[in-house]
C-alpha cells in the first residue's frame, strides 16, 4: 500500500514538473519572439534617418513631413525601450503613418524616385517591414500558445500558483484596412 502511494506521489510530481517546464518554455518562447520584434524595430528605426536625409536633399521645403517622421521615430524608439506591447504597437503604427506621408512626398519628385541611394533605402525598409511583419506574426502565435497553456486545465491551476500572467498581442492599427500603395 505504501509503495502504491509513493508511486502515485512520484507520478504526480513528475506530471507537475512537466507541466511547469512546458509553461516556462512557452513563456520563454514569447520573450524570445518579443526580442526578435525588438531587433527588427531597431533596424527599422536605424534606417529612417538615412531615408529622411535622402528625401530632404530633394524636397527641402517639406519640413513638416520630415519633422513628423523624426518625431514619430523618436517616440517609437522611446516607447520600445520602456513601453508595453500595446504602447509599442501604437508608436509603431504612428511611425508607419508618418512614413506614408514621407513616401507621398517622394512621389512628387521623379529625380528622387530614380536616386540609387533612395531606391536602396526603400528596398531595405521594405525588407525590414517584411521582417517586422513576420516577427509580429511569430510573437502573436507564441502569445496564443502561451495564453492557451496558462488558461486551460490543468495547467491553469499551476500557472496561477506560480504567477504566469497573460501576455498581450501585438496588434496592428485597426484603421489600417489594407496594404499601403506607394508607387515609385
Amino acid at each position: 500500500m505504501v509503495l502504491v502511494v509513493v508511486i502515485v506521489v512520484v507520478v504526480l510530481l513528475v506530471v507537475l514538473a512537466l507541466m511547469f517546464n512546458s509553461l516556462v518554455r512557452a513563456r520563454n518562447r514569447v520573450d524570445n519572439a518579443w526580442s526578435q520584434i525588438d531587433v527588427q524595430l531597431k533596424r527599422r528605426h536605424d534606417l529612417i534617418p538615412n531615408l529622411v536625409e535622402t528625401v530632404k536633399g530633394y524636397a527641402s521645403h517639406e519640413r513638416q513631413t520630415f519633422e513628423a517622421v523624426t518625431s514619430a521615430r523618436n517616440s517609437a524608439v522611446a516607447t520600445q525601450k520602456s513601453g508595453t506591447v500595446n504602447e509599442v504597437a501604437g508608436a509603431e503604427n504612428a511611425l508607419t503613418g508618418a512614413l506614408k506621408s514621407l513616401f507621398a512626398v517622394a512621389e512628387a519628385y521623379p529625380d528622387l524616385k530614380a536616386d540609387k541611394s533612395f531606391l536602396a533605402l526603400q528596398e531595405e525598409l521594405t525588407s525590414t517591414e517584411d521582417r517586422v511583419a513576420y516577427a509580429r506574426q511569430f510573437y502573436n502565435d507564441s502569445v496564443l500558445s502561451y495564453n492557451n497553456a496558462i488558461q486551460t486545465l490543468p495547467r491553469n491551476v499551476l500557472a496561477g500558483a506560480f504567477n504566469f500572467s497573460k501576455k498581450e498581442f501585438f496588434e496592428a492599427d485597426p484603421s489600417d484596412t489594407g496594404p499601403v500603395s506607394v508607387k515609385f
